[in-house]
């Protein structure tokens, strides 16, 4: 598998000049106006980029590990309010359980303990402020991780307030974000990866179910899951076999694949943006 070290890095430096831009239009400076401005969104860009590298690494070393050729992470700008869509390695068929389940496990689990870290350094800079009714205001739902996390810094928030995310902690939450969406358990994503080491050809029933909820919860709650769930279908949701499946997983990586699903839960959010009108 050839590699491209300069479209790494340069892809690596584009990324994260449009999250520096990202984090800076977050805090409400005009780009445009006051363009050396941008180094003020480094809270936010250099937290959300570490928690990517981080993520996608654990996937590198893991993939060395199990002798799986793997390239380094492709980062993604893009002209979001992120500021990128993510980054990903391009790797190899995985051919035994137990890399499946190393591989797919790696990168979320060390994304999500940077995120939640980043989420408590945020949290503690973050401000109670009283609830705002302003049209055009971007609330971002809880997870009930997310939510202890909030209880344990900053206690209970008072009736008509908010909590106004510091820059790290909104990364953070990211973090917890982009978690859930690898873990979700169906083709091959991440969780479907660590789905598909247990179940094997019954993966799929799984996935089609995993899909319709993901429907059923863009229909009342988030349209974006509704998104998720067509383009999960568009990149298909049966997972590839591997060849050496009678190769049984041992307690360890069955304690991470209960890991995995207990981590998928906390960090779901069934209403992760909402715009006030």
């Amino acid at each position: 598998m050839r590699q491209h070290p300069i479209l790494h890095v340069a892809l690596f430096v584009v990324t994260f000049f449009t999250m520096l831009g990202a984090g800076a239009l977050q805090q409400g400076i005009d780009l445009l106006e006051e363009p050396f401005r941008i180094f003020e969104g480094f809270a936010f860009a250099g937290t959300l980029m570490c928690i990517l590298l981080i993520h996608e690494f654990s996937h590198y070393i893991a993939s060395r590990k199990h002798r799986v050729r793997a390239t380094l992470p492709y980062f993604i700008p893009a002209p979001t309010f992120l500021g990128t869509f993510g980054a990903f390695i391009r790797m190899e068929p995985i051919d035994t359980r137990k890399a499946l389940v190393d591989i797919g496990a790696s990168g979320p689990i060390a994304g999500f303990i940077v995120s939640v870290i980043a989420c408590l350094v945020g949290l503690k800079m973050s401000a109670v402020v009283p609830v705002t009714k302003a049209a055009g205001t971007l609330i971002i739902g809880d997870s009930l991780l997310f939510s202890f996390l909030s209880f344990v810094t900053l206690g209970i928030t008072p009736e008509n307030a908010d909590v106004l995310l510091h820059p790290i902690a909104f990364a953070g939450w990211i973090g917890l974000f982009v978690t859930t969406l690898n873990l979700i358990p169906v083709g091959q994503l991440d969780g479907g990866h660590v789905a598909y080491a247990f179940l094997g050809e019954k993966h799929k029933i799984l996935s089609l179910v995993i899909v319709a909820m993901l429907g059923i919860i863009g229909v009342f709650f988030w349209e974006g899951w509704a998104f998720w769930a067509v383009l999960l279908i568009i990149l298909k949701i049966k997972h590839p076999p591997v060849l050496y499946w009678e190769q049984p997983l041992d307690r360890q990586r069955r304690l991470t694949g209960l890991i995995s699903l207990i981590i998928f839960i906390v960090t779901f959010v069934p209403s992760p943006f909402t715009i006030t009108m």
